[in-house]
């Protein structure tokens, strides 16, 4: 793939497979619908501020092979806008309220141009993530209700659940408009612990922030500090040794098991079916205690690390075939069951062409006929013959079960096969003395998290500390299509479709 000479933008290379320039306001959406033509999806949108100027980059990516186009648009301090991609992409529309609330750029006719991140509480010219903005100020008085957009008709009612949940989750509040048991409409308003996790990063030096970075949501430890690692090897031009590689795909299949193995027992327990959920909890604490031993924690942090990997030892073979043994037996144990097919089967349905429009990436667009997949499209190391996606189309909840099913099988033969051809166990390429070569060119990292695709970019100065870090978990382009899935579905169905999406609010909220 190369982009149109014709484009008004002139580019050069930077880091891996990426192509970088800077693109007038003005030319912007001519730039990008040219490489949405082209099949290339939008990663990731990072406001900037830059001291006298301002900036926004926006990563375009497609794969495979794996190619990156990342465009920079300076704007004028004292008047930030862009011309808004709503129109062209539906994540671009998030991506751009988002740097409105926090940055105080304006996307100029933009279809829905209401906050997204700071609630109506905040004060309306206060954005946080610009140089010199103060400590959160008091709260505005007398704001108000959320302006939710009501539905009338007969026998139509309103049930409101949260954002204070009876579980150990994080707030979110879901506003369901219900006629008898039926959900005719559902909004879901998050953001109600947004940390500034972005902000911290700036001026934390590279080991600093891989603590961060493993605890942004804390069951994707492996995730998140890969594709942060990544980021800052691209920064610095550094390419990790195949063997750190290999050990890297271990720790993420690793860490892809024991999730959607927990997820499936939950799954089952919301349909009443507890046995299943026990089962699933027993092989996941075996798998957790398995990660204890290969990294020095359950979750697996430390065995990521910037220009490597280090791990205390491996999963054998024989340790793998009994995982895969046990794991079977819940399969069949959950798929004989009647009762729990017939609740999966054609509850809370995205299809595919709402899946793409929203831009849903991971086990939930990959249940809808998405066949996206960063493993495939943004290898780090060449996995077995014949590897493909785990893909289903009925795109309900019975379709993300059966894709959660075919990945642990998928991981667990690709772990055996890893195994076998990884040797050192500590692989790590130094960072000592390298400079970054350009630092608005920066680094970016990709990762398929068990959720789904995890986006880093960083900036660093001459100093080695960040001067921008900006995330993308799979949460913020998948929470959008969870009120989609619900038309038609009953309320009592709410806590398995809710389930079977399994978002994260911490990497939602950062």
């Amino acid at each position: 793939m190369s982009v149109p000479n014709s484009l008004p933008v002139s580019l050069h290379p930077a880091g891996q497979n990426r192509l970088v320039g800077t693109v007038l306001s003005a030319d912007l959406v001519e730039v990008a619908g040219s490489l949405f033509g082209q099949g290339m999806r939008l990663a990731l949108v990072s406001g900037h501020d830059d001291g006298e100027s301002m900036r926004v980059t926006y990563l375009f990516t497609s794969g495979p092979p794996d190619f990156r186009v990342e465009l920079h648009v300076p704007l004028a301090r004292s008047r930030p806008t862009v011309p808004t991609l709503a129109t062209l992409s539906f994540p671009a529309s998030r991506f751009e309220r988002e740097l409105h609330d926090l940055f105080g750029i304006v996307p100029l006719d933009h279809p829905q141009p209401r906050r997204l991140v700071l609630h109506q509480h905040w004060p309306a010219n206060w954005h946080p993530m610009r140089h010199g903005a103060t400590e959160p100020p008091e709260m505005v008085a007398g704001a108000g209700s959320f302006p939710f957009v009501p539905v009338e008709g007969a026998g139509v009612y309103e049930i409101p659940v949260g954002p204070v949940h009876a579980g150990l989750i994080e707030p979110g509040h879901f506003r369901f408009w219900v006629v008898g048991e039926t959900i005719l409409r559902m909004k879901a308003r998050l953001w109600f612990v947004h940390k500034g996790i972005e902000r911290l990063f700036e001026g934390k030096d590279i080991a600093s922030g891989l603590e961060i970075a493993e605890r942004i949501s804390g069951d994707t430890a492996v995730g998140h500090a890969l594709a942060y690692c990544q980021a800052v090897e691209d920064a610095h031009h550094i390419t990790v040794p195949q063997g750190g590689q290999g050990l890297r795909c271990v720790l993420l299949e690793l860490e892809r098991l024991y999730n959607h193995v927990a997820d499936i027992g939950a799954l089952c327990n919301d349909v009443g079916f507890g046995l299943a959920q026990a089962w699933a909890l027993s092989l996941r604490e075996q798998l957790l205690r398995l990660n204890r031993e290969i990294t020095g924690h359950r979750l697996l942090r430390g065995g990521v690390v910037p220009g490597g990997t280090r791990v205390r030892r491996l999963p054998t073979v024989v340790e793998l075939a009994e995982v895969g043994q046990r794991f079977e037996e819940l399969v069949e144990l959950t798929a004989s069951n009647a009762l729990v097919m017939e609740r999966f089967t054609g509850t809370a349905t995205l299809d595919e062409s709402h899946a793409h429009d929203l831009g849903v990436v991971g086990v939930v667009g990959r249940a809808s006929g998405l066949v996206f997949d960063a493993r495939v499209a943004h290898p780090i190391v060449d996995l077995v013959d014949g590897f493909t996606p785990a893909l289903h189309s009925s795109g309900d909840v019975l379709a993300r079960y059966a894709v959660r099913v075919d990945e642990v099988r998928a991981s667990l033969s690709l772990l055996a096969n890893l195994v076998e051809r990884v040797g050192d166990l500590d692989v790590v390429a130094s960072l000592e003395g390298r400079a970054v070569p350009d630092q608005l060119d920066g680094g970016v990292g990709i990762a398929e998290g068990w959720r789904g695709a995890i986006v880093h970019r960083v900036e660093l100065d001459q100093q080695q500390r960040f001067t921008r870090v900006k995330i993308v978990d799979p949460s913020f382009l998948n929470w959008p299509a969870l009120p989609t899935a619900l038309g038609d579905t009953i309320v009592p169905d709410f806590p398995l479709a809710n389930k079977s999406f399994n978002l994260s609010y911490a990497g939602n909220d950062l």
